[in-house]
């Protein structure tokens, strides 16, 4: 981005034009008391030489280990092109834009992403993203609990199959609005939330009032989740189903808009997750974004913005921002979400990436990570200490037991170039020492081959005096 600086005489030529001493007048609405002072733990400025080299030297400390990681964030090829066309100058920002007229182009490309990602998910409306997807989850709860007048308890049941981070972004943000989540186990088998476990909890509420419930699909570990029969049960007793979802199994995987019974095909009534297996790189934690879909009849109760579609007087096609349901553009008390910004820039990513790909390109992908898990698993359970945690079918994430302590086995796996997984010991210690590992499209055969060695080997060496490594 180009940086254009205002000199001294520039800027006093401005002061001067708006009647005022000094940049500090500004500001003088702000007593003094809350002033910050001279920040002094701020480092002095640096040359562009000096940033250049620190840069490099913290590039240089990026591993370059195999990754089998997966947890939320997912090692995806990306087209070269994607990024290229994405960082032109045409497409280079974080922003929706505000004035029609002038961004047509980048109005007409989040256009193209809503109608993406409604036909992905098979769901009615999408926004143009929310910041990531644990806040995305946060913010469909909220959703839900406006749009169902038929519940007054303000409960929703959310399984301990659902992701960590979520769980908690989401008890974050809803709590102070006398928002209850209440968890439901999963089946200790198949790893799975059962319906007899939705029904079991929603009975002990006093009332059996419930507003909505959440299903991740496939879920944290990976297995796939009873979403027809949890979905046809949850419509029945007017209770709202938010999916969880991973954009890029839905190439595979019947979408939330379709979840439910041939008789009584309805869908989830909200959609979110994260975009970040469309395009987005594991660049040291993001940014990736939110995605937000819901059936037509939510659409007021969707917070963020909208792109629509109209034509002018001469019948050309136009692209304009509509429901804008933030503070901005309507009154404080009538919004239904205070953000300020979205993702944009890697909204744009995907849809570059959605449309290189095209379907059959993201089922292959699927296909491909499905393919893999199977061969990782099959593989590492051949080897002493090691087996499954659940007996379900799996997507590309599975949950492995380990007969030595997860934190060690991490730590040696790394000294021999392998990320090997997400120690699950904080999350679920009843699982006692287990990792989650993924594979994606991107790990050949001959780096399952080169993971199951190295596990080999450090399987085969007692590591129980190391519990208390730091995991990787």
């Amino acid at each position: 981005m180009p940086f254009i600086p205002h000199t001294d005489n520039e800027i006093t030529q401005m002061l001067e034009t708006i009647g005022v001493d000094s940049i500090d007048d500004l500001f003088d609405e702000i007593p003094a008391h809350l002033r910050t002072a001279v920040l002094d733990a701020i480092p002095t400025g640096m040359t562009e030489m000096e940033v250049s080299r620190l840069m490099q030297q913290r590039a240089a400390q990026n591993s370059s280990a195999l990754c089998f990681i997966g947890a939320g964030a997912y090692d995806h090829h990306i087209p070269a092109a994607v990024w290229e066309i994405t960082t032109r100058g045409e497409f280079y920002s974080a922003y929706t834009p505000y004035q029609a007229e002038a961004s047509q182009g980048t109005l007409q490309l989040t256009y193209e992403y809503q109608s993406m990602m409604t036909a992905l998910t098979a769901m009615d409306v999408s926004n143009a993203s929310m910041y990531d997807g644990a806040s995305s989850l946060a913010e469909a709860i909220l959703m839900a609990v406006r749009a169902n007048r038929k519940s007054k308890s303000r409960k929703i049941l959310v399984p301990t199959t659902v992701n960590p981070v979520y769980r908690k972004t989401a008890h974050t943000i809803v709590k102070g609005q006398n928002i209850e989540l209440i968890e439901v186990p999963y089946d200790e088998t198949s790893g799975t939330a059962t319906l007899a476990q939705f029904k079991q909890q929603a009975e002990a509420q006093q009332g059996g009032d419930i507003t909505a419930l959440v299903l991740q699909q496939p879920n944290f570990f990976g297995t796939l989740e009873a979403v027809d029969e949890i979905t046809d049960w949850a419509h029945e007793n007017n209770i709202l189903v938010i999916a969880v979802i991973n954009p890029l199994t839905v190439a595979v995987l019947k979408p939330p808009g379709e979840w439910g019974s041939d008789e009584k095909i309805r869908g989830a009534d909200i959609a979110c997750g994260d975009g970040q297996p469309l395009g987005a790189p594991m660049s040291a934690g993001g940014p990736y974004y939110g995605l937000l879909c819901c059936r037509q009849a939510l659409v007021r109760q969707m917070p963020g913005r909208i792109v629509g579609r109209t034509v002018d007087l001469d019948g050309r096609e136009g692209f304009v921002l509509t429901l804008q349901a933030r503070e901005q553009h309507i009154r404080r008390s009538k919004a239904t979400s205070n953000i300020c910004t979205n993702q944009g820039l890697v909204v744009t990513a995907s849809t570059i990436y959605m449309s290189i790909m095209g379907a059959q390109g993201l089922e292959n992908t699927a296909a491909a990570c499905f393919a893999n898990n199977n061969t990782l698993v099959e593989k590492l359970t051949t080897i002493a200490g090691i087996k499954k945690a659940f007996n379900s079918r799996c997507f590309h994430e599975t949950v492995l037991q380990l007969e030595q302590p997860a934190a060690a086995v991490l730590k040696a796996l790394v000294e021999k170039g392998i990320l090997g997984g997400y120690d699950l010991s904080d999350d679920y210690p009843e699982l006692g020492s287990a990792i989650l590992v993924c594979t994606t499209e991107m790990r050949s055969a001959d780096d399952i081959d080169a993971y199951v060695s190295a596990m080999q080997q450090v399987m085969a060496t007692g590591l129980a005096g190391e519990a208390e490594a730091v995991p990787c």
